[in-house]
């Protein structure tokens, strides 16, 4: 299919901490995106996706605004730029780990603050202003919030008396003697699209399969297919050693009356159970990386 310019799909990227795993993750759905040097505007080997490297605090203002049509950002960026956008689909994945991060409200080790009600008055530097002044107000809690340009966690207790940072792991908030008071708000990266591209009939179907790619590779992430061979009569100890999500396929019978059982399951517990199944009699076991795993 030939892509007329107007009908590429312009499609938001963010750069900065989820690049990478952002291209992994599209890599692993099939499309090779390409960052030439410190140009904007990577490559992509689909025609009908034009990428544009943006950052993910940027990209909800550009897809609400039109200029771009679709973006994998975090649901945090849409909250605090407040825009109307349509999350199409949640990407569970981040910098670090493939789970939620979560904004937190945090203080010196030292601070005696038991909850948000304890700043009154205080002041708490943050990069996500708007979500922090609407938490603030849901507890009725009146506190100077000033924007954060970087390095948050380091003005507390003598430049700030609280921030609202984000974590994966609440390590840097360790390493840094903070001690995390409220979690302000979890988010997730999702994919998100204007909705005007929605109307678009082209651009729609390429937004929604997008989704289903994408999603179908998260689900795949860190899993394997594990291929046998079982005997009959020892098929029902062998499927009982087996995850059933998703339930394991197995097909008719061989000329030696061997069964083939493919079973797709974590690597980690494929490494464990393998071993198993072949003294409960499945042998010929072979192992199979799965980019895609689509209900």
């Amino acid at each position: 299919m030939t892509f007329q310019e107007t009908q590429r799909l312009r499609l938001g990227i963010p750069k900065g901490s989820l690049q990478e795993s952002t291209l992994t993750l599209f890599a692993r759905a099939g499309f090779n995106i390409v960052v030439n040097g410190r140009s904007y505007f990577p490559t992509c080997d689909d025609e009908g996706i034009a990428p544009v490297l943006l950052r993910a605090q940027e990209i909800p203002r550009y897809v609400a605004d039109g200029v771009l049509d679709a973006g994998i950002t975090g649901h945090d960026w849409v909250v605090e730029n407040k825009v109307d956008v349509i999350e199409i689909a949640e990407l569970v994945y981040a910098k670090q780990s493939m789970r939620p991060v979560r904004w937190v409200l945090a203080v010196h080790e030292n601070n005696e603050a038991k909850s948000v009600r304890d700043l009154e008055g205080k002041t708490i530097a943050t990069e996500v202003v708007n979500i922090t002044r609407d938490y603030l107000a849901s507890h009725g809690v009146n506190a100077k919030v000033e924007f954060s340009w970087g390095a948050t966690e380091v003005k507390v207790p003598h430049l700030v008396d609280a921030i609202v940072d984000v974590t994966e792991t609440g390590s840097s908030l360790r390493e840094n003697n903070l001690r995390i008071v409220d979690t302000v708000l979890e988010s997730t990266t999702r994919l998100i699209a204007n909705r005007e591209a929605m109307r678009d009939e082209v651009k729609s179907r390429k937004i929604e399969d997008l989704a289903i790619l994408l999603q179908g590779a998260i689900r795949a992430w860190g899993r394997v297919l594990l291929r046998m061979k079982v005997p009959q009569d020892r098929l029902p100890a062998v499927l009982g050693a087996l995850p059933l999500d998703p339930e394991p396929d197995v097909y008719a019978p061989d000329k030696s009356g061997n069964v083939i059982v493919n079973a797709v399951m974590d690597k980690g517990k494929a490494r464990r159970l393998s071993p198993e199944l072949r003294r409960l009699g499945a042998f010929s076991l072979v192992e199979f990386a799965v980019n895609q795993l689509i209900d």
